[in-house]
């Protein structure tokens, strides 16, 4: 028998989870405040690993870079009132993604709640639309069910946050148990029905033109394998969305690579062309789609999704199955025939050299596609790869040669700028021998520029290399395109010193425009052991090419 309270039992668990999962599952990131306490006293005697944050949205990101690599939930601890609103914006990035995450949040003692107290706030009321579940706890002996129902609630199916709210006393509040609550495993969206797999079967058959359209899922699936092995068996050209990208190896000949709004020209012409789009583990975002109206207009579909509302969301499929994406796969392997297609992927070919995607400068480690390639050519293939938000995101999108796709970061579904570094940070925590490779804009940046304290503090094995063309970037691109070039907003009259402010806070820096030779200057911050910020000067008219209009459809992209 344990006689132990609310916080105590909390550490507990989540060491027990970690002996179960592994050293990453150990990682709790957060800032503490009044209200978590008595979380963090326990939290003194754990084991884990607690990353102390400088803003609660980092913990957050911290979190979702241990959960996108790990492949386990994520853990952030928030206190009350503006500790829990502060997380908010990495909470809804990682339903936005899938990622698995629980958030503890503190809340003031049961008896002032509702009474408007110092950094009270309705945590229930503010994340609902922004989680899969989420629960306040008002008594100790309730954790018991609660904690690991929320695990496996945020790793089940399409995974996802879940916020347990915590009173202060809840947590001192002392019970008797006879043991730990024991982990629950996730469960698994159902298995594909097998009429309706042999159905698909048939239609893939007789396809004269189809396409495979894979998306996050495939990645949350971890079943990229499976997904080379059905295109490769049916002969199917394969698209990605920005999530899914690393799922078929460089070069692999088919691969068409991201469709949509900075897709090559190519990718976007077949899907027009084709007669049966296969959509695995998307949901036809407007970033791939364009006009939806337009997308594929002469295809029919199939979409396989572990979340059954995303089926018929935006576009009717002709059959739709809701499994997991690995499930499936490993079904439509088994289902199909092997097939050539040799006019079809004849045709692909033909469109791939009359509209290939613009690489300027991919020689020239100075301009964007050049310096993408150069940190290609040095980084660790196991290395985590992490984006911000903004041109320098699609560049890497459009030129990193991804070897395996559970080491693609980025923030896809809310597009968060200052998602890079502490995203980074979280993936080197996971993965530390690798470590991590944050690609940033000097906009994104300053978003999260805080963490920067924190990757010193770790020594963490993280590169950050900044694209820096002193202004925000994709904004000053599309005032350039569609708002007459007024410029708005979008131009920093002053901007920092991205070298000086890392050196501040402790992580070395180097200034690729003092430099003679680049790529050399790379090479040798790269073979440093920890952090490291390299600034890449970018100039400001630099466009991420093609891109499609606003409303229009993807074939009309500029470019």
């Amino acid at each position: 028998m344990m006689d132990i309270n609310g916080a105590e039992l909390i550490t507990r668990f989540l060491e027990a989870r970690m002996d179960a999962l592994g050293a990453s599952a150990g990682v709790v990131s957060g800032i503490p405040g009044g209200a978590l306490l008595p979380l963090y006293r326990a939290l003194a005697d754990s084991r884990l690993t607690h990353v102390l944050a400088r803003h609660e949205q980092g913990a957050g990101f911290i979190a979702q870079g241990v959960a996108r690599v790990s492949g386990h939930a994520g853990v952030c601890l928030a206190t009350s009132g503006p500790g829990l609103t502060n997380t908010v914006t990495a909470i809804a990035d990682a339903k936005a993604d899938s990622v698995p995450l629980v958030c503890l949040a503190g809340q003031v003692p049961r008896a002032l709640i509702g009474t408007d107290a110092f950094q009270e706030v309705r945590t229930g009321h503010i994340v609902d639309s922004i989680t899969k579940a989420s629960f306040e706890v008002r008594a100790a002996e309730d954790l018991v069910d609660l904690l690991p129902e929320a695990f496996r609630i945020a790793e089940s199916g399409r995974p996802g946050p879940v916020v347990i709210e915590l009173p202060k006393d809840v947590q001192t509040e002392r019970l008797r148990i006879d043991s730990l609550p024991a982990l629950r495993p996730a469960t698994r969206a159902p298995a594909p029905d097998a009429t309706a797999i042999g159905r698909a079967a048939e239609m893939i058959a007789r396809a004269q033109r189809p396409v495979l359209y894979l998306g996050g899922g495939v990645t949350q699936a971890r079943a990229q394998h499976l997904a080379q092995a059905f295109a490769e068996r049916a002969g199917l050209p394969t698209t990605t969305t920005l999530m899914a990208l690393g799922t078929l190896p460089p070069e692999h000949p088919l691969g068409l690579g991201m469709l949509g709004l900075h897709g090559a020209r190519y990718t976007n012409l077949v899907l027009d062309e084709c007669d049966l789009l296969i959509a695995i583990g998307c949901r036809f975002d407007d970033r791939a789609t364009g006009r939806l109206d337009r997308f594929a207009p002469h295809a029919e579909v199939i979409h396989i999704d572990a979340d059954r509302r995303e089926l018929g969301k935006l576009r009717a499929p002709q059959l739709a199955i809701c499994a997991d994406a690995g499930a499936a796969l490993r079904a439509l392997i088994d289902a199909v025939k092997p097939q050539l297609r040799a006019d079809w992927l004849a045709r692909v070919g033909t469109l791939r050299r009359e509209f290939p995607l613009p690489r300027p400068g991919h020689d020239d480690a100075r301009k964007p596609h050049g310096l993408i390639a150069a940190i290609a050519a040095i980084a660790d293939p196991q290395a985590a790869i992490s984006t911000d938000v903004g041109q320098h995101q699609m560049w890497v999108a459009q030129s990193y040669p991804f070897p395996r796709g559970d080491r693609w970061l980025t923030s896809g579904g809310l597009g968060t700028m200052g998602f890079g570094v502490p995203a980074a940070i979280g993936a080197a925590l996971a993965n530390p021998q690798a470590g991590a490779v944050c690609i940033s804009g000097d906009g994104s940046l300053l978003m999260s520029v805080q963490e920067l304290a924190t990757l010193a503090e770790l020594q963490a094995n993280v590169k950050i290399v900044v694209m820096d063309n002193s202004a925000l970037g994709m904004v000053r691109q599309q005032q350039q395109l569609f708002y007459d070039s007024r410029f708005a907003g979008s131009l920093y009259r002053h901007p920092p010193s991205c070298c000086a402010i890392a050196e501040s806070f402790g992580v070395p820096a180097i200034d690729l425009g003092f430099v003679r030779d680049p790529a050399e200057a790379l090479r040798a911050a790269f073979a440093q052991p920890g952090p490291m910020l390299i600034r890449a000067p970018i100039a400001a008219e630099e466009m991420v090419l093609p891109v499609v209009m606003p409303g229009a459809a993807n074939t009309e992209a500029i470019g």
